[in-house]
């Protein structure tokens, strides 16, 4: 879907000195906002938008600072109402070297009922393009 460069700052650092967990969710967002704003009307209008149904990250080791990472996203799965997306997050520089990865499934949902929504076909398409 997309690889977005992404370096790691100061304020992302724990008393461990590398990169938080909840920071890896962060670039992940992130790099679906980037993707997002490349689908026509960014999958959401009005009445459908786009939730993080679940996310499962595995964290193959830690990053340190200073460094610029590379968030990768591939489409895992097209359902009906949802998209699973897998990701990679790699050092910027060499993409053998592996941070994490996993996927998150966004899901959407009628934003008066809260209902799942049939996926638009915006999203579909922009998968299919990526692919």
């Amino acid at each position: 879907m997309i690889r977005v460069p992404m370096p790691v700052r100061w304020r992302d650092l724990d008393a461990f000195n590398h990169v938080n967990n909840s920071k890896y969710l962060s670039y992940l967002e992130e790099a679906r906002l980037q993707w997002m704003l490349g689908v026509p009307g960014q999958g959401m209008d009005d009445h459908v938008a786009p939730v993080v149904a679940a996310a499962q990250l595995n964290y193959r080791r830690p990053i340190t600072w200073p460094a610029e990472v590379m968030i990768e996203l591939f489409v895992e799965r097209l359902g009906n109402s949802s998209l699973t997306v897998g990701h990679r997050i790699v050092d910027a520089q060499d993409a053998d070297v592996l941070f994490c990865d996993g996927h998150v499934v966004l899901v959407w949902i009628d934003r008066d009922s809260g209902a799942s929504a049939p996926l638009p076909a915006t999203v579909r398409e922009a998968c299919r393009e990526s692919a």
